[in-house]
């Protein structure tokens, strides 16, 4: 170890040590000039004194400058034999000059840096884990219920037009459930590669919203919610992620009004906005949302009282709502009174496709 150091430690010297040397002989030269021009001025052994004594305090200096970094030599030597472990760079800590002591900062400031994105990558992998479990759990009880209705139908053909309308539309409605949690898993695993899946166009809210509404039409009859649109409006932005949004406001509107009896509406609020921009608004007459569960309702796999007394809530589709407004660069809030309504509202910034830009250009080395 102390030779390898020793040689490190040379290498890097030697360019010194030869202008050292080339120096001594070039004042020898001169002596040996002024010896030509004055025979006597300078004798033998001044010019061996001087020799020796050029290379006693360069060998001086080399010693003392070598065990004055000894330490930091064998820290650098085993650091980089251990560079498999994440804390290797933490080795090196014996520094002794500016440059020694600005490569420490880099190698912590990197080590620091990697660990954050590590962190980053792991937590976002517990989430993914997570969600496949909990999203696998959710899609075995449709495909029970789809099983029991078959094996009920088998046993007992339904015998009126009636009970057979009923028994299709049961199984229609767990088949939608299966949709939507395959939906929400795609939408999951391309919310990794968002710039990759991305179309910004202008795009009709109102046109945006009828398509939606056309898709959800059977179970907004079969539980009597009455969609209506009010206003329209012009916004830039990508329709599919948009539309995957707005879903989530429909399904959470359907999903918590079945318990609450008669005819609900739901209001879809277009509006446009002073300087350009524009705002979505969707307010339902369901059960609403309890104040302790708001400020929540964006975390991953939240699912608050309302999700845990339907059992239907997987805690992931307002986060997803989230993160997509926010890369795309609008802003989503939500206000609800209990019992009585709630409001998700979206708003489109004249700026929101600059704000993406910045977002998705740090992302590259952020993310």
């Amino acid at each position: 170890m102390n030779r390898r150091s020793a040689a490190l430690f040379l290498r890097d010297r030697i360019t010194f040590v030869i202008v050292y040397v080339l120096m001594i002989g070039f004042g020898v030269g001169i002596m040996l000039l002024e010896e030509k021009r004055y025979s006597g001025v300078v004798d033998m052994g001044t010019k061996y004194y001087f020799v020796m004594l050029g290379l006693f305090f360069v060998l001086l200096w080399l010693a003392v400058d070598y065990i004055r970094q000894r330490d930091y030599y064998k820290q650098l030597r085993r650091a980089t034999e251990r560079t498999s472990e994440l804390q290797a760079a933490a080795i090196v800590q014996s520094v002794v000059t500016c440059e020694q002591r600005l490569v420490s900062q880099l190698l912590a400031a990197q080590q620091s840096a990697y660990l954050h994105e590590l962190g980053k990558y792991r937590r976002q992998q517990e989430l993914h884990n997570h969600f496949v479990l909990q999203w696998v759990h959710h899609m075995k009880t449709p495909v029970s219920v789809i099983d029991l209705l078959a094996q009920e139908a088998l046993q007992q053909i339904p015998s009126t037009v009636e009970d057979q309308k009923q028994l299709v539309l049961s199984m229609q409605e767990e088949a939608d459930r299966m949709a939507r949690g395959l939906e929400m898993m795609l939408y999951t695993a391309r919310l990794d590669k968002f710039e990759i899946d991305l179309h910004l166009k202008k795009t009709s809210l109102r046109e945006m919203i009828r398509t939606i509404i056309n898709a959800h039409k059977r179970l907004f009859i079969r539980h009597s919610l009455f969609p209506r649109i009010e206003g329209d409006a012009w916004v830039e932005t990508d329709e599919k992620w948009m539309t995957f949004v707005v879903n989530q406001f429909v399904s959470n509107a359907i999903k918590y009004r079945k318990n609450k009896p008669g005819a609900k509406i739901i209001v879809f609020q277009l509006e446009e906005r002073a300087g350009g921009g524009s705002k979505l608004s969707v307010t339902d007459e369901g059960i609403g949302i309890a104040p302790h569960d708001l400020s929540r309702i964006f975390d991953p796999f939240f699912t608050g009282e309302n999700g845990r007394a339907a059992g239907e809530s997987t805690g992931m589709g307002m986060y997803l709502a989230k993160q997509v407004c926010g890369r795309l660069g609008h802003q989503l809030t939500v206000k609800s009174d209990l019992g009585v309504r709630t409001t998700f509202t979206v708003i489109f910034e004249p700026q929101g496709i600059h704000v993406f830009g910045n977002t998705a250009s740090g992302d590259k080395h952020t993310k």
